[in-house]
């Protein structure tokens, strides 16, 4: 019988702040901000800007996102939506879709030579330099040159080439080889470079991309749109054949929202509205609300209600709003400072490594915002000059007796959404920790076939397959099955951290550890 291994993290628990996230090191850079006596919002920016250099390949200053906070002395949300959004001198007639394509709901038709999927035509008006520093400004204590120091650090210091690393450079290489300045900067004669020899720490050194942060640190964010920055990103774009002009990246403005409310089993759930995953997450918990009964948490019933309200609700959103495609690489960070206030932010390149091009001047990884939208004319979230798509990304913050209590959001495209819901089930449903709720098996309902965790009880696929067509899968690193949600929780005065059991990476780092 070959070896079992049971891969089991813990919860974190501390009076201080707490940063929880796919990335150590981006949890450590947010974790010292707390030491320095910032809050959640310091951390939260701190730790999203650090992520866009340690793993580049998931998120960063090229891409886009959402983001909750909650304060942790009057319970107030805000919401902000610093997504992507197409050129204003996007020509839909670029994308035709390849001949002979065929799509459906579930499973968009391809467009002719991936032009959506990758190269400069898959890139968006990138926001989250300006999301990040909007929301710093309004919520944090430090400047955005503070929150910029350890994300600077880390790019003179360069990549670390550990193993996973190089498994994510080696499965994008193809894409990376065809852009000159990609494959400069992440490859090695086209290939993806060799790992660190025992005792050996090889790096792969960021410098234009740490120069254009220096810049951003002492010019401030507002250059990355009408400055020196955006001077260099306008020319490289255009010379790659972008329609992205100067004008338009100088007006990107982010958008501060009402955050959409539903109250689920004594909390009430504030997600992002609009065109992100909350619309769809708060359908599915009005139906789970009525149907989930008080039963064993990890049974076959319960899972049937979960596989239910979530196809239903995942449904009316493909036929009413679109949908963003299927995969996507994302990164979601958690944030809980010492006085109970939270943040929960999604930031994405959309697929691993985005566009797949780096621009020449800056080092910097951009977008394939294009992948989101509809290639299919005349349907909703189709391909259009100068709009938002429609995103999977879905962070949530429930408050309980009008207090932060959870801040919750996960990376994984179409399979973020069925995962909130369920993590926020376990825990205000059936009450389970935090530790609990994360380790445990879940099924993803977002596609044509439900996949069911390898790991969950036998009942659970014999009773979803009465209703649905049912794979059994593994939870693995790659490819991604379940999402990778990370989370924060606070028990009175007490805070509570989870991150993803399965990746190598995730980790809850404490303020002043």
């Amino acid at each position: 019988m070959a070896d079992q291994w049971t891969v089991r993290k813990r919860e974190v628990r501390s009076e201080k702040g707490l940063v929880a996230c796919q990335n150590v090191l981006a949890a450590e850079a947010g974790a010292a901000a707390l030491s320095r006596g910032g809050n959640a919002m310091d951390a939260a920016v701190t730790a999203a800007l650090a992520l866009s250099v340690v793993e580049p390949w998931l998120s960063g200053v090229g891409g886009g996102g959402f983001l909750l906070h909650a304060d942790g002395r009057t319970g107030a949300v805000d919401a902000l939506d610093f997504n992507v959004h197409s050129s204003r001198n996007l020509d839909p007639a670029h994308y035709p879709l390849a001949e002979g394509g065929e799509g459906n709901w579930f499973n968009w038709p391809p467009v002719k030579d991936d032009r959506n999927l990758i190269g400069y035509g898959s890139i968006c008006v990138p926001g989250a330099v300006a999301g990040l520093s909007q929301a710093l400004e309004r919520f944090g204590t430090i400047s955005f040159a503070e929150a910029l120091q350890p994300a600077i650090e880390h790019a003179r210091r360069g990549l670390v080439l550990d193993w996973f690393a190089l498994l994510a450079l080696a499965i994008d290489a193809n894409g990376l080889s065809r852009f000159p300045a990609s494959a400069a900067l992440f490859l090695k004669e086209g290939r993806a470079p060799r790992g660190s020899e025992p005792g050996i720490v090889r790096t792969l050194p960021m410098p234009r991309k740490a120069a254009m942060l220096e810049r951003l640190a002492s010019a401030g964010a507002r250059d990355f749109y009408e400055g020196e920055v955006a001077a260099s990103l306008i020319a490289d774009l255009n010379a790659g054949g972008s329609p992205i002009d100067a004008a338009e990246l100088r007006d990107y403005a982010p958008r501060w929202r009402e955050p959409l409310r539903a109250c689920y089993r004594g909390w009430s759930v504030h997600a992002i509205p609009g065109l992100s995953g909350g619309p769809t997450l708060v359908a599915a918990l009005g139906e789970l609300d009525r149907t989930l009964s008080d039963g064993d948490p990890l049974g076959g019933h319960t899972a049937l209600a979960f596989a239910r309200a979530i196809r239903r609700a995942t449904e009316h959103r493909l036929r009413t709003l679109g949908h963003a495609g299927g995969g996507s690489c994302t990164t979601h960070l958690s944030v809980v400072d010492r006085d109970g206030t939270m943040v929960s932010l999604t930031n994405t390149l959309l697929s691993r490594f985005g566009s797949k091009v780096v621009l020449p001047g800056t080092d910097l990884l951009m977008n394939n915002g294009m992948m989101w939208f509809d290639p299919r004319p005349g349907q909703p979230n189709s391909i259009a000059p100068g709009v938002r798509p429609l995103a999977n990304m879905c962070p949530v913050i429930a408050t309980e007796a009008g207090l932060p209590r959870l801040a919750l959001g996960a990376a994984g495209g179409r399979q973020i959404m069925p995962a909130v819901a369920q993590i926020l089930s376990y825990a205000a449903g059936f009450g389970l920790s935090l530790e609990e709720a994360m380790n445990a098996p879940r099924i993803d309902a977002s596609g044509v076939t439900l996949r069911v965790n390898r790991k969950a009880r036998p009942d659970v696929a014999t009773r979803l397959a009465e209703e649905f067509p049912v794979e059994i899968v593994d939870d693995t690193l790659y490819p991604v099955n379940f999402s990778i949600p990370s989370a924060v929780a606070r028990d009175g005065a007490e805070n509570i951290g989870m991150a993803h059991p399965n990746h190598p990476h995730a980790a809850v780092c404490r303020e002043g550890a």
